[in-house]
């Protein structure tokens, strides 16, 4: 069956709803398996090391890059189309809402996405600061935070009414971003050899990258074929945590990717959990742990809505097709992470999420 076909027979918005729990599933079982992880890479990184944490975010990172941008240089994706490049980026929320998400999820023990998955293996830690997570995030699109982040938001954005493409404005030809995703890649495995990673851990910490690529062609694919406007996006988990709660809120919110996204994430990493054996009910350790928690989750709603993107969505997904913002965010959350480590728990606390 062809996508103009699949269109025709189930609608446009449903078949967006799918491509999200296709690109969720894949997203779910891959991180899951290799236990990718921002919080623990900027921690291990915070504490002097580049071991496996780093490694296997720095393979994901790369493969997503080298994925994206081959797509793009087929012909299956177009990045100047993405939803995140045509619309004004902000770098005041890049800056103050990156360094917020990067404290967030070190005392969450976990970015929006890990939490996830953490979630689907049975870890209750995980479902009360993921539901915090969201409920914030929809008070900062359209609730009583929303003002407080348009003003700092409109403090400083993008030139010409588009966001940065790091590469045009560099003046770099179009295969440099797949030479950029296979320097880091080469990096990657450099430190996975060093560190004596094992082949499926490395294979699944690619196809996180690869379920980010999956995103971008599958929602391309459709705006060509689709008669109403259809947003060109990927795996984030800010922005459709959000949409997802309110989709079983409000009788009148519609089908859409990132409606998809967040059950397909968590079905993914069920099914991959259950297959290993690794699901386990897990609670918090104490009252502490739980405050701790409770804030992160509520600053990483906050940051991750103002930087116009999680750890994945603009960590990753943004970075694979080099929005300026996306890179600027990411640079922060690492920043805000480490502060967050040294100056909170970094003496107490385990680096596993």
């Amino acid at each position: 069956m062809d996508l103009v076909t699949l269109v025709e027979r189930i609608g446009e918005a449903p078949t967006a709803a799918l491509f999200g729990l296709i690109t969720g599933i894949v997203f779910g079982i891959a991180a899951q398996r290799s236990r990718f992880c921002l919080r623990a890479a900027t921690v291990e990184f915070a504490r002097g090391k580049m071991e496996d944490k780093v490694a296997v975010w720095f393979l994901t990172f790369s493969t997503a890059m080298v994925w994206v941008q081959g797509a793009q240089l087929l012909g299956l994706m177009e990045s100047a189309d993405a939803r995140m490049m045509a619309v004004p980026g902000s770098w005041s929320g890049a800056v103050i809402g990156g360094l917020l998400f990067g404290a967030g999820m070190v005392l969450a023990r976990g970015c929006s996405g890990r939490l996830l998955v953490l979630a689907a293996t049975g870890n209750l830690r995980s479902v009360v600061s993921g539901m915090i997570f969201a409920v914030v995030a929809q008070m900062s699109l359209t609730g009583i935070l929303s003002p407080v982040r348009d003003r700092l938001a409109m403090l400083w954005v993008t030139d010409g009414g588009r966001n940065m493409d790091l590469l045009a404005t560099v003046g770099l030809p179009s295969y440099a971003g797949l030479l950029i995703g296979a320097g880091f890649a080469v990096l990657a495995l450099i430190l996975a050899r060093k560190h004596q990673i094992g082949a499926s851990r490395l294979i699944f910490a690619s196809g996180v990258g690869f379920a980010v690529a999956l995103g971008w062609v599958l929602t391309y694919g459709l705006s060509q074929v689709a008669f109403d406007p259809v947003q060109i996006e990927s795996a984030t988990f800010t922005g459709p945590s959000a949409h997802t709660l309110m989709y079983f809120l409000d009788r009148n919110a519609i089908l859409e990717f990132d409606v998809g996204l967040v059950p397909g994430v968590f079905i993914g990493a069920m099914i991959s959990a259950g297959l290993a054996g690794e699901m386990k009910i897990q609670a918090f350790d104490g009252p502490v742990t739980m405050r701790k928690a409770m804030i992160g989750a509520a600053l990483m709603g906050f940051g991750g809505m103002l930087a116009g993107g999680c750890a994945i969505g603009a960590g990753v997904t943004g970075g694979s097709i080099f929005v300026g913002t996306a890179w600027a965010a990411l640079f922060f959350m690492w920043v805000g992470a480490m502060i967050t480590d040294f100056l909170v728990d970094q003496r107490g606390e385990p680096v596993a999420a």
